[in-house]
């Protein structure tokens, strides 16, 4: 169970019908993983069926503080815009996710890498999930597995906690990884989705209370840890805009507690899926016509954006399944019961 079927609802504006990143139309998330408890893959696609090679995507970045790595950051700075779909992983495993996503979308585009065509810089996340996975000896992504993760994107509910990249990672010293949700803002949806690694855990709050005083294991490492961010929408933004709305999952990340710390990575990338026939290369003409949202009508969706990423950490946290570490450490799943009965409680004080 989600965050909001236990009661617990973030913020003021509405979900979409799934209360995830593929509530905004055309988006898709794929996960895979060599054994259910090696990091794995997740992919997600802006559009299903669009090649983003051909048709790219108007994209934002921002960083709160870049203890992490993500390839292709400096073409979305550049250029403002993506040409892949955005894939995620454990941190050693960054250059063998690049390699395959490079192998699988060259091949599928015959323009990549010819006299009339360039290369493609594939976008590829990261936290470090070393903690719980054996990152010296296990098995890293390889292109099967990268393929696996972006041919099974799908719309529709998004698998949550301990699952593709989100395998090994921690919350608060519980158990952690995928989580998403979203939020309507008038015509518009914004969607986050987080692979969440980060938090000590006395300070845990959720949906403004201190549980992490009361359920904190004396036992958790102190693992600061990061969050890599992903936001969506089917807005018409221009990149600025984007850059700015990627801003705002942090603001949801410190709500449950988080104060970016020295060794964490908080991360994210926002992109909007609308205004695709502009950027087609094919287009005619070397002047397009753009739609934009104004600046002064964004706060729906930068507040949407806030409430979905902190609703976003919940669903991780409550999805996620605890796991034998590979180096001896347990990462428990979170006491769900425990926490919903603090909330409850001190709600009705």
């Amino acid at each position: 169970m989600r965050a909001r079927e236990h009661g617990i609802e973030i913020g003021f504006l509405p979900p979409g019908p799934l209360n995830a990143i593929t509530d905004v139309p055309g988006v898709a998330v794929g996960h895979a993983s060599h054994t259910p408890d090696h990091t794995g893959v997740t992919a997600v696609q802006p559009e299903l069926g669009r090649d983003h090679w051909e048709s790219p995507y108007f994209a934002g970045a921002a960083s709160i503080y870049g203890v992490g790595e993500y390839s292709g950051i400096t073409q979305i700075e550049e250029w403002g815009f993506a040409e892949t779909p955005i894939f995620m992983t454990g941190t050693p495993y960054v250059g063998h996710v690049y390699a395959g996503a490079t192998e699988i979308l060259t091949a599928r585009q015959p323009l990549i890498g010819s006299l009339d065509g360039d290369v493609i810089i594939p976008v590829v996340a990261e936290c470090d999930p070393s903690w719980y996975c054996d990152v010296r000896g296990g098995p890293a992504p390889d292109t099967a597995l990268v393929t696996a993760a972006l041919d099974g994107a799908r719309g529709g509910p998004v698998a949550e906690g301990q699952v593709g990249a989100g395998i090994g990672m921690s919350c608060f010293g519980w158990a952690g990884g995928i989580g998403t949700a979203s939020r309507r803002a008038g015509e518009h949806t914004v969607g986050v989705l987080l692979l969440v690694n980060f938090g000590e855990a006395e300070r845990l709050t959720v949906d403004g209370h201190p549980v992490g005083r009361r359920i904190a294991r004396d036992d958790a490492p102190l693992v600061e840890g990061s969050c890599f961010c992903l936001v969506a929408t089917d807005a018409p933004l221009l990149p600025s805009q984007l850059a700015r709305l990627a801003r705002r999952p942090f603001l949801g990340l410190a709500r449950t507690g988080s104060y970016a710390g020295n060794g964490s990575g908080e991360v994210a990338i926002a992109f909007s899926n609308a205004n695709a026939a502009a950027l087609h290369r094919d287009g005619e003409g070397d002047v397009r016509a753009l739609a934009m949202v104004r600046n002064d009508a964004l706060n729906g969706l930068f507040a949407g954006c806030v409430e979905a990423a902190e609703e976003a950490v919940l669903n991780a946290l409550f999805a996620a399944r605890s796991l034998d570490g590979a180096l001896g450490v347990p990462l428990r799943a979170a006491p769900v019961d425990d926490i919903v009965a603090l909330v409850r409680r001190w709600r009705r004080d």
